[in-house]
């Protein structure tokens, strides 16, 4: 089977899969990446060539900017680009670049090949509705605007959808991707930062407008997410969302039963990564405590954000050969129930 044969069929909970894909979905903290090259890690590799590197499965991942090169940026992390309309119709002229998908040409064109062969997974990410309007609005303000200033989230969030319908549209001529990731990290250890009349009334709208566009094009729809996303997970499946990630581990997430409850819903992450940090036992322990979940299709384990830095290149090569054992074993076991 090709990467994305195998991709697809694990979604599908296909009992034909030979393996699990492995992957590390997101990039590694340049500070990890340091680290490792204090051990024995060449020096200087792209993230293309780290996944070489390691024998991961390829994905090439493409995010859409929404800020031009010369937006502004924040007097300090969470504070704000704008504080009313005014100031937003003033940044418009450099946000939602109209060309943002043409500006991605160079790269498009070298994942054609990889794709079409079937060795390389396709997806792309856009903010989401509660993403991009807080990157404007700042983290606290944002919060309020809610409540405060709801006609200029609606028109953040109309102006946005318009946007990336566009993008969706144009990025699709060249290549219909594999899966796409929409960027909220509306939650965290306690659960969602609004409430579900919030969500349906400022999110929702936007989303069931968006997914139907992305998945007419055999596009999976996926949510990232951080925190605990129990609660959320069926507002995002009345939206048309179909999987989630990454499945932070330390915000006390049960993956296990939201299998059960969501048996159609798609999994991606879930590996607690501070395991990595601690040595094979301990990443041994967290093997046999996801395993049940691998067997049940329809979840691909990966660290659940990024691997932190501290973790050494021993650590982290075992990780990855029990990953690969794993995989493959779960994915027998699962064809012979």
């Amino acid at each position: 089977m090709t990467l994305r044969e195998r991709f697809h069929a694990t979604m599908e909970a296909n009992p034909v899969v030979d393996c699990c894909p492995v992957i590390e979905w997101a990039i590694w903290w340049d500070k990890t990446v340091a680290f490792w090259e204090t051990e024995w890690l060449p020096k200087g590799l792209s993230n293309q060539e780290l996944y070489c590197y390691w024998g991961l499965d390829r994905h090439i991942q493409f995010w859409f900017p929404t800020q031009l090169p010369e937006c502004p940026v924040p007097k300090s992390h969470g504070a704000p680009l704008i504080e009313s309309e005014a100031d937003y119709l003033a940044l418009k002229p450099v946000l939602l670049p109209k060309d943002a998908v043409e500006r991605m040409l160079p790269r498009i064109e070298e994942a054609q090949f990889l794709h079409k062969g079937g060795e390389a997974l396709i997806w792309y990410t856009l903010d989401g509705f509660f993403w991009f309007p807080r990157k404007l609005l700042g983290i606290e303000p944002h919060l309020y605007a809610f409540y405060d200033r709801p006609e200029l989230y609606h028109r953040i969030c109309e102006d946005l959808l318009e946007w990336q319908l566009i993008v969706v549209e144009k990025f699709s001529h060249y290549i219909q991707a594999d899966f796409m990731t929409i960027a909220e990290d509306m939650s965290y250890n306690n659960g969602p930062m609004i409430s579900e009349d919030l969500f349906e009334e400022f999110i929702a709208p936007y989303y069931k407008r968006l997914t139907p566009a992305v998945k007419q094009h055999g596009t999976r729809v996926i949510v990232d997410s951080d925190g605990d996303i129990s609660l959320t997970v069926p507002w995002f499946i009345r939206c048309g969302a179909e999987g989630i990630l990454p499945l932070e581990k330390q915000s006390g997430l049960d993956i296990g039963s939201l299998q059960k409850m969501y048996p159609d819903f798609l999994f991606i992450g879930g590996f607690d990564k501070m395991c990595l940090l601690h040595g094979p036992k301990a990443i041994d322990a967290e093997y046999e405590r996801i395993l049940p979940m691998i067997r049940r299709g329809r979840f691909i384990p990966s660290i659940d954000h990024q691997t932190p830095p501290g973790v050494t290149m021993e650590n982290y090569r075992y990780y990855l050969s029990r990953l690969r054992q794993l995989n493959t074993q779960a994915c027998r076991d699962a064809g012979k129930q």
